[in-house]
């Protein structure tokens, strides 16, 4: 049987009205949301403050995609779902797309293709990855106006698998894998990117900590002169020059997971004793705290542990912390450092929202590029923290500026 085709169908008027219903289509796009993002990249200009991060050595008499167009291209491409530059074969003549990019949706020519972008992001330097790092901090402070009471710093690596022979992919023994090891810093109370580092693959955690640690504080102490900041982060970065550095700064506080050795567990050998026996009597999960005095012998001073020591059907659970912090041990451990866990969440949204983990790239340089626009998207377009993750954080005003003793 034939198959008929209709262009249009003509319906019963309406208020003397025509309703017709067209199958033409026209021009569609299933990204006009995109056109909101938009709305946030104008208001804080983050598409054009990171083009002028960037040297362009083309003949601009010769450039038929200036710079600002394709550094919007690529951000909203990334902010959309559209990690690869592949993708550009099919967004280059989207409606949306070029709106986003700053051009007519229908008189303007198509967008830039996919070995203009490759091009556009082979051409970066380590000058202007510095200049991308610094104008993203310089976002932070236009969308965090005003006075701040607390700044919570918090800092994590994470594995970034590799894939063929990319430049300085290592193997790296605790993770088991080929990779490269972003250093990664984030505001704990709003989730705010603050920093990113992509790292060769096998690099210790702490590598590099210390020299993005002093640049962020220098600027976060010149915009927010009163406000108390409090790092924290894992085991990973509990060296002592970090230690020393945070303790030299006013108005600076830590709370750095540490590693387990035999001398703290024989500090702690009473206490869990003392959990064992109490859960031996009621059959409740025990969870008890304190805190001491400690010296390694690399260190040229003694610092303040906090014990939490558990006991349940599964057996002893010990875990510690060095901190300057004089709060009671349970609620350093609790109530501050436990919360450092929701930088894990932010990292997920990097990797399994903006696709930060693409690599697509042989050089390092350029893969630090693509790793770097993947900040200003998440930045910009969820710099609004969650009713519950701001409510998490309002107990963080009660953290006292005074170290321990």
């Amino acid at each position: 049987m034939e198959t008929v085709c209709h262009k249009q169908l003509i319906f019963e008027s309406l208020f003397s009205k025509e309703v017709v219903a067209d199958f033409a289509g026209g021009r569609i796009t299933s990204d006009a949301g995109g056109l909101l993002l938009r709305e946030l990249d104008q208001r804080y200009r983050i598409a054009e403050n990171a083009a002028r991060c960037l040297h362009d050595p083309r003949d601009g008499h010769k450039v038929k995609h200036d710079l600002l167009t394709l550094v919007r291209q690529r951000l909203f491409a990334i902010a959309r779902g559209y990690e690869d530059n592949n993708d550009a074969a099919t967004l280059a003549k989207d409606p949306a797309f070029k709106i986003m990019a700053g051009k007519a949706p229908e008189s303007d020519g198509d967008l830039a293709s996919q070995p203009t972008l490759s091009r556009f992001e082979n051409r970066v330097t380590a000058k202007d990855l510095r200049r991308l790092c610094d104008r993203l901090l310089e976002l932070y402070l236009k969308t965090h106006p005003g006075p701040r009471k607390v700044i919570v710093l918090d800092m994590d690596g994470t594995d970034d698998p590799t894939h063929g022979r990319q430049q300085l992919s290592f193997f790296h023994g605790y993770y088991a894998e080929h990779m490269y090891h972003p250093l990664l810093v984030f505001d704990g109370r709003d989730g705010f990117p603050l920093a990113a580092v992509l790292r060769p693959g096998n690099t210790h955690s702490s590598r590099g900590a210390l020299a993005v640690l002093k640049r962020l504080i220098q600027k976060l102490k010149q915009a927010y002169p009163k406000a108390l900041i409090l790092f924290w982060a894992d085991a990973g970065f509990a060296v002592p020059a970090l230690y020393s550095y945070l303790e030299d700064q006013p108005k600076t506080r830590y709370v750095i997971g540490f590693i387990t050795n035999n001398r703290l567990l024989a500090e702690t050998a009473p206490l869990l004793s003392k959990a064992q026996r109490q859960y031996q009597e009621t059959g409740e999960k025990q969870r008890l705290f304190t805190s001491f005095s400690y010296q390694a012998d690399s260190w040229d001073k003694p610092r303040r542990i906090i014990a939490k020591v558990e006991y349940t059907h599964l057996g002893a659970n010990q875990l510690f912390v060095v901190t300057n912090l004089s709060r009671k041990p349970q609620f350093v451990y609790d109530d501050i450092y436990v919360l450092r866990g929701d930088v894990e969440n932010r990292i997920k949204e990097l990797k399994l929202d903006i696709k930060a983990d693409r690599l697509s790239c042989h050089r390092f340089l350029p893969i630090s590029s693509g790793y770097c626009s993947t900040l200003p998207p998440i930045a910009c377009f969820g710099c609004c923290a969650t009713t519950s993750r701001a409510r998490n954080w309002l107990r963080l005003r009660s953290i006292p500026c005074g170290s321990s003793s």
